[in-house]
């Protein structure tokens, strides 16, 4: 197997992982919206704001492409491949399955709004733990990315 082939399929993996993880959880909080929106229509910033939160996930896929980005050349060596391919392993599965499980909360605090409960902060709260890891393996991407010139 040809090295960039590795490097382009890790790629593939952050992107598609990350940004197929964003939209299934804005679905299930969209869901969670249609849902409030029956019982409380006046809460629909609060649920707009709460129903985008997991969209993030797919933004730090994107940005993740960018720090990688500039390593994807024919001449790449294996072995910096292959800290591409897992620096996009390390962020595809992270990004969607945070972004899923993030969205969950946020359908649990839509669920709370609509039905009258005064939850909106402690949702924003909670539905940041979730987003942390996603954040740290953007870390580790940039961290791997700062290695990859001393390896290749």
């Amino acid at each position: 197997m040809e090295p960039i082939f590795l490097a382009y399929l890790g790629i593939a993996i952050m992107t598609g992982m990350t940004f197929i993880g964003s939209s299934y959880g804005v679905t299930i909080a969209g869901n969670a919206v249609i849902g409030a929106m029956k019982k409380n229509p006046d809460a629909l910033g609060t649920y707009i704001a709460l129903s985008a939160l997991p969209s993030s996930q797919g933004l730090y896929g994107f940005v993740g492409y960018f720090m990688m980005q500039g390593f994807l050349v024919e001449s790449i060596s294996f072995l910096a491949a292959v800290a591409v391919f897992g620096a996009g392993l390390v962020l595809g599965f992270v990004g969607f399955f945070s972004a899923i499980r993030q969205a969950q909360v946020c359908a649990n605090g839509i669920a709370g709004i609509g039905a009258g409960h005064n939850v909106f902060g402690a949702t924003m709260v909670m539905a940041v733990f979730p987003e942390l890891y996603a954040i740290l393996a953007l870390l580790v991407v940039i961290l791997i990315g700062q290695a990859i010139p001393a390896i290749a």
